[in-house]
């Protein structure tokens, strides 16, 4: 993936959310002081085996499940000492600024249990280099007051890619700064965003029908690998 495709909106299909240590708030309240914690939030890796620009949303290559792909990184997670949860399917669509329009992608999220902050950078390197991407996204969930949380993923149900496609169009100011986003084929939306940028993020959230009562909200580390 390149990194403009990666400054993100991401769906991701079911995510438990939180974990032991890990802020988790309704989108509602994620100004607040506090926030609060539940187990199981694995770390996150956004990855695809897409190298072509494809600007047609009727093309028959974003039809793929990536199936082999799946099978193939989730054996990379293993074979490199962490272990593989749950993989979704995820429909992208981002603005590419040197085309001037939108480009379309199919990708997939993996859960990743029981790896590190050095252990996931080096399981989206070797990711990376093996098909070819210039850039792999990981995510990890982090207390809200670590020092290293730098981000926000924001879920948010009821988004389809026509939506996330006009809302794009429609915001100069989202899809330069955030870029672009997925939704899972069950109409799943996660806002991957900046601390700085969660103005932001609320805004785009808001202009696709999203009610941000509805949303869910965790912060922790975001990293471009490449």
């Amino acid at each position: 993936m390149r990194k403009q495709h990666l400054r993100v909106l991401v769906a991701v299909g079911v995510l438990a959310l939180g974990t032991t240590g890990t802020g988790t708030a309704q989108a509602s309240s994620a100004s607040s002081a506090s926030s609060a914690s539940s187990p199981g939030c694995p770390a996150q890796i956004f990855a695809t085996n897409n190298t072509a620009v494809i600007t047609d949303p009727a093309d028959p290559r974003l039809k793929t499940r990536l199936t082999r792909f799946e099978h193939e990184v989730r054996g990379i997670i293993r074979t490199h000492g962490a272990r593989p949860g749950s993989s979704t399917l995820l429909d992208g669509v981002f603005w590419s600024g040197e085309l001037k329009q939108t480009t379309y992608e199919r990708s997939r999220e993996f859960d990743v249990n029981r790896v590190g902050a050095e252990g996931l950078h080096h399981i989206a390197d070797v990711i990376r280099k093996q098909y070819d991407q210039e850039s792999v996204l990981t995510f990890r969930c982090l207390p809200r007051s670590s020092p290293d949380t730098d981000a926000v993923e924001i879920q948010a149900p009821g988004v389809s890619p026509t939506r996330l496609h006009d809302a794009l169009v429609a915001d100069p100011e989202a899809r330069e700064r955030l870029g672009g986003g997925s939704v899972t084929v069950d109409g799943r939306l996660v806002l991957i965003a900046p601390l700085a940028d969660l103005p932001l993020a609320q805004k785009l959230t808001a202009s696709l029908g999203v009610d941000w009562n509805t949303a869910e909200v965790r912060y922790g580390d975001e990293e471009f690998v490449g």
